[in-house]
C-alpha cells in the first residue's frame, strides 16, 4: 500500500465541522440543572430541622452533598468523549475544564463527612470520633458510602501533577475506572438515606433522571456507539513498517471506511487486540488521511504501549473510538497557513495537509534531531510542492537548530497574518507558542493540541 502523494477526495466521508453553540448550550443547561439542585437542597430544610441539636451542621452536609456530587457528575460528561461537544471544544480544553472543576467535588463531600459527624455527634450528645465509629459499625449504608469517599479522595490524589508525572498511563487509567464504582456507591447511599428524597417523590425522580441521563450518555457514548462502529467496520492489523528509529507505521485494514468521517489532524483512540495491549487504548493520530480499505498511525515506541505496537501481527484485531480533535481545517480562519512540528509531530500535519483547501498558501516547518527522524518527510514535501508551498526541514538538537523569533522571521515571514498548527511535544509546542505570541500571532489563530491525561 502506497502512501505517497495526493489522496483522492473520492470513496471517503470528510469529517463533520464543529456546531459553535453546543458548548455554550450544555454550559447552560449544567448552571440551570446546578441552580435546581442548590434550590432543592434549601427547600427540604425547615425551620425545626435547623433549630434540632446539630441542625445546622446537617443542613451544611446535605447541600454539600447534592452540589458535591453533582459537580462530578458534570466532571464525568466533560470526559465522556462525546462526539458533538469533543469536535467543537477539543480534548486537552474538556481535560482542563475537568481538572479545573475536580477539587470541588473533593473539597465539598469531605465538608459533607464532617458537617454529618458533627451533626450526629450534638444530636446523639456523643464525640465526633465516636459517632464516626458508630456510622461504620452500625450502618451498612454509611460503609458503602465509606468506600465511595476513599475511591474519591484516592482518585483526586493521583490526579495531582506530581502524582501524574510518577504513573504509567495504565495505572492512573485503572485508579479512575474506580470513580464508577465510587459514583454508584454515592448514588445508593443518598436514594436511601437523603432526607431531601424520603417523602418528596419529584425530588427523587429529578435527581434519579440526572444519574440516569449521565450514566445513559457515558454508556452510549463509550460503549454502544464505539461498539456498533467497530462491529461494522473490522479493523484488522495489515502491516507494521518501521519508519524511524523507534518509529513505526502501522496500517490498517477494514471495511466500509468510506462511511467514516474523519478529519486530517484527528486523532482516535486505539486498542489492538493482542496480549499487553488489549486492556487500554491509547490515543494516535492518523498519519494519513483514510484511503479505503485502509487506515494509517504512526507511533513512537516511548511507553509499554507504544513500544508493543511494533510487535503486532498482521491479522490482529483493532477497536476504536472517535475520531477526536479540533486540530483540524475547520480550526483554520484564514487562506495563510503555517505548520510547525517535530518528531512524531509530524505525521497528523502530514494527515491535515492532505485536507486542506487546495488555495490555502501553506509554509511547513520540521525539525528533527536526525535527517533519518524525519518522519514521512517525502510524503509530506511532496504534499507541500503540489500545492506551491514552502518546505523547511530543520536537523539538529533544539540549541544548534532552534525555533526562535529570528527563525521563524526568515522562515515564515508572514505567519502573524494567518494560522499557525504546532503539533511536537510540550515543550516543542510551548517554545513555539512562546515565539509566535512574540511575533503578534493573535491567540485565537494558534492551533495545538495535546494528548497528556
Amino acid at each position: 500500500m502506497s502512501w505517497t502523494g495526493q489522496t483522492a477526495s473520492l470513496g471517503r466521508r470528510a469529517g463533520p465541522a464543529p456546531i459553535p453553540w453546543v458548548a455554550d448550550t450544555l454550559a447552560l443547561v449544567a448552571g440551570v440543572g446546578f441552580g435546581v439542585v442548590i434550590a432543592l437542597a434549601i427547600s427540604s430544610e425547615s425551620q425545626s430541622l435547623l433549630s434540632s441539636p446539630g441542625g445546622w451542621f446537617d443542613a451544611v452536609a446535605r447541600v454539600a452533598a447534592l452540589t458535591g456530587t453533582y459537580l462530578m457528575l458534570v466532571m464525568i460528561v466533560l470526559i465522556a468523549r462525546l462526539p458533538w461537544l469533543e469536535r467543537t471544544v477539543g480534548q486537552d480544553r474538556l481535560v482542563k475544564w475537568h481538572r479545573r472543576i475536580g477539587g470541588w467535588p473533593i473539597a465539598l463531600i469531605v465538608v459533607h463527612v464532617v458537617a454529618v459527624t458533627l451533626g450526629y455527634a450534638q444530636m446523639t450528645k456523643a464525640g465526633p470520633l465516636h459517632q464516626l465509629w458508630v456510622f461504620l459499625s452500625n450502618y451498612p449504608d454509611l460503609l458503602a458510602a465509606t468506600v465511595s469517599f476513599a475511591l474519591l479522595i484516592f482518585a483526586g490524589f493521583t490526579s495531582a501533577k506530581i502524582a501524574r508525572r510518577k504513573m504509567k498511563y495504565e495505572t492512573w487509567w485503572v485508579v479512575h475506572l474506580y470513580m464508577y464504582l465510587a459514583l454508584a456507591l454515592a448514588f445508593a447511599h443518598q436514594i436511601v438515606t437523603g432526607v431531601m428524597f424520603l417523602g418528596h417523590p419529584l425530588a427523587r425522580i429529578y435527581w434519579i433522571a440526572i444519574w440516569s441521563l449521565t450514566a445513559g450518555v457515558v454508556l452510549t457514548s463509550r460503549v454502544v456507539l464505539p461498539a456498533l462502529r467497530n462491529a461494522r467496520l473490522q479493523l484488522r492489523v495489515h502491516n507494521v513498517v518501521e519508519e524511524a528509529p523507534g518509529i513505526y507505521s502501522v496500517t490498517i485494514k477494514g471495511k466500509q471506511l468510506s462511511r467514516l468521517a474523519v478529519s486530517g489532524g484527528q486523532f482516535f483512540q486505539w486498542r489492538f487486540l493482542t496480549k499487553g495491549l488489549w486492556l487500554h487504548s491509547h490515543p494516535y493520530s492518523l498519519s494519513a488521511l483514510p484511503r479505503p480499505p485502509y487506515l494509517r498511525v504512526t507511533v513512537k515506541a516511548s511507553g509499554d504501549q507504544s513500544s508493543a505496537v511494533r510487535h503486532v501481527k498482521p491479522g490482529t484485531r483493532v477497536l476504536i473510538e472517535g475520531p477526536y480533535g479540533t486540530f483540524t481545517k475547520h480550526a483554520r480562519t484564514n487562506a495563510l497557513v503555517t505548520m510547525v512540528g517535530a518528531g512524531v509531530g509530524i505525521t497528523p500535519l502530514r494527515a491535515l495537509l492532505e485536507d486542506l483547501p487546495a488555495d490555502v498558501d501553506v509554509s511547513v516547518i520540521v525539525r528533527a534531531s536526525s535527517a533519518e527522524e524525519l518522519v514521512h518527510r517525502d510524503e509530506v514535501e511532496a504534499l507541500v510542492r503540489a500545492r506551491g508551498g514552502s518546505f523547511h526541514a530543520l536537523i539538529g538538537s533544539r540549541h544548534q537548530v532552534p525555533i526562535d523569533v529570528r527563525t521563524m522571521n526568515r522562515l515564515a515571514p508572514r505567519v502573524a497574518q494567518g494560522d499557525l498548527y504546532i503539533c511536537g511535544p510540550d515543550g516543542f509546542a510551548q517554545r513555539v507558542i512562546d515565539v509566535a505570541d512574540r511575533l503578534g500571532v493573535p491567540k485565537q489563530q494558534i492551533h495545538h493540541e495535546a494528548f497528556s491525561f
